[in-house]
């Protein structure tokens, strides 16, 4: 009996079940978000993802050689410039390092892992973070575990709501914090946490299996004393885990045979605590589960008052223990204390900076005054310079303006004199018009009061000529007056519309400062006509009496 009593003492085993459970289901799930990630990168070389997908397949049955194959993918990426895919080997060697309770090489590897995340994305780095979770469980420190742990939630939390992941793959970081809190006999918060779980559970696509989730469910329900609503789902998802995750079983065996234990039902419990151990033993998966499971029997021994049973499995407890957890342990010798080093290089680099930085203020101190004598002649030189630069462009732009000024007057006043000078020409092309159609008047004159030998069919037709030549040479006075004052042309056609041909006649002569006896002349018709015309145009052009006709014209 005295060799039973130190069972007493270590009823710590328990908070170490807690610790075990949850730094193994925290990695799976892990496992299990990683791989779908590592099927959605792009891999520029196909042999390195034929490496790591072989890898993958091995990480259960052959884990030695599914090592070999991550480091060999991890180099090669590196190789290739993929940073992502090289962080995702060393994850998998870490999970594996961690399965087998050999957490110094576990922490090796998700420390390099956590360097090579600063060149990589937030989803990557969310990944370590949730590793890290489950190695700071395992040193009991579960208020830095749930920090990181939520920090990778976060990170992917953001990238759901910016609709860069579905919401399905926030599952399995809900998942991994139920688990934590469940182990830290929180259940309430856990189970709230499992909620979110199914809320954001999708079928089609999940990120972790429904019976994982069923299996979690499971064990809140055992917390909570409800074991026979526990033992029901247990019975009802263990094929799945049979077919599809075997070596998880370890996991599954013990958690099952622990219902049975707190029902009385101890045959039952002890047949699945050692089909727990046979599948540690054949899947060399959870090894440092198994003293767990050495420390049950042993309670279940003494129910029996079986002691010599008890006694052997407290004595495998004992060693198992020593091998995995203690101090002594050559797995665990180099993590006595978790030490980040990661943020201890962040540490390091921040304190180089700050020598440089201390330097730097000793060498202000000096050189100080210095700085600030070159600051204000740097200043009054830029104020002189800039006042000059300023003085010299508004003098430039002044006299640019002036010359613009100038240059647009000359141009007016040309086109004004241009215009003035073709007007003048037209005037005397008019009057041309006038001495011709004279001419003609006074010729038919003197032919019809005259005896001329030239047949009188012969001089009509000499006649008609010059008439048709002389409306021939008013129609190229009106296109050359067109032409010369067009702007005057569309002005008063686009205002007086109703303006009539002759009207339109009437102003032109009347921009051309002709008099009412030159344009009767030129027209053909009688000074009177032109007045009564003029008359007309005042009219259609709504003048009052004091209002010159030619000067309104003209201002047009």
């Amino acid at each position: 009996m005295s060799d039973i009593k130190p069972i007493r003492i270590r009823r710590n085993f328990k908070k170490q079940e807690k610790t075990r459970v949850f730094n193994l289901l925290v990695p799976f799930c892990f496992l299990i978000s990683s791989n779908l990630f590592a099927q959605d990168s792009n891999v520029s070389n196909k042999n390195i993802k034929q490496i790591f997908e072989k890898g993958m397949e091995l990480r259960y049955k052959k884990p030695d050689s599914a090592l070999v194959l991550f480091q060999k993918s991890h180099d090669s990426y590196l190789e290739e410039k993929d940073t992502v895919n090289a962080v995702f080997s060393l994850i998998e060697k870490s999970l594996i390092y961690a399965n087998r309770a050999q957490y110094a090489n576990s922490y090796n590897v998700l420390w390099n892992a956590l360097i090579l995340t600063d060149n990589t994305n937030d989803m990557t780095k969310s990944f370590v973070y949730k590793q890290l979770g489950s190695i700071y469980n395992y040193f009991k420190r579960e208020d830095k575990s749930l920090e990181y742990l939520k920090k990778a939630l976060e990170i992917h939390k953001v990238l759901a709501k910016e609709n860069k992941i579905s919401t399905t793959g926030l599952v399995p970081y809900y998942f991994s914090i139920s688990i934590s809190y469940r182990e830290l006999g929180k259940i309430e918060l856990a189970k709230t946490y499992l909620d979110s779980c199914y809320l954001y559970f999708s079928k089609k696509k999940p990120s972790v299996a429904e019976s994982f989730l069923e299996f979690e469910k499971a064990n809140i329900l055992a917390s909570q004393n409800k074991n026979l609503e526990a033992l029901d789902i247990f019975e009802r998802i263990y094929p799945w885990f049979q077919e599809n995750r075997p070596s998880y079983l370890v996991l599954f065996y013990k958690f099952w045979a622990d219902v049975y234990f707190n029902l009385n039902q101890i045959d039952k419990s002890e047949t699945l605590y050692k089909k727990a151990l046979n599948a540690s033993s054949e899947y060399k998966s959870h090894l440092d589960f198994t003293p767990l499971i050495y420390e049950k029997l042993t309670e279940l021994y003494l129910k029996q008052n079986n002691y010599k049973n008890a006694f052997k499995n407290l004595q495998a407890a004992k060693n198992l223990d020593a091998k995995f957890f203690d101090s002594r342990s050559p797995n665990n010798q180099l993590l006595l204390e978790i030490r980040d080093e990661y943020k201890l290089e962040k540490e390091r680099q921040q304190k180089r900076i700050n020598e440089q930085h201390l330097k730097q203020l000793e060498q202000e101190d000096e050189i100080q005054n210095l700085q600030r004598s070159i600051l204000l002649v740097s200043v009054i030189f830029i104020i002189i310079i800039g006042y000059i630069y300023i003085k010299n462009l508004r003098s430039k732009h002044k006299s640019e303006k002036q010359l613009i000024r100038r240059n647009k007057e000359l141009e007016v006043k040309k086109t004004k004199e241009l215009l003035e000078l073709k007007n003048k020409e037209l005037a005397a092309s008019a009057l041309q018009l006038i001495e011709k159609d004279e001419f003609m008047k006074n010729l038919k004159t003197k032919i019809r009061e005259g005896k001329p030998t030239i047949k009188k069919s012969e001089l009509n037709k000499i006649l008609r000529s010059a008439s048709v030549n002389n409306t021939n040479s008013w129609d190229q006075f009106k296109m050359r007056f067109i032409e010369v004052n067009r702007e005057f042309y569309d002005k008063i056609f686009e205002k007086y519309p109703n303006l009539s041909q002759s009207d339109q006649k009437i102003c032109a002569l009347i921009k051309l400062n002709m008099s009412s006896k030159e344009m009767s002349r030129l027209l053909g018709i009688s000074v009177e006509s032109v007045h009564t015309s003029r008359h007309r145009i005042r009219k259609k052009m709504n003048l009052s009496r004091n209002v010159n006709l030619e000067d309104y014209i003209n201002l047009l």
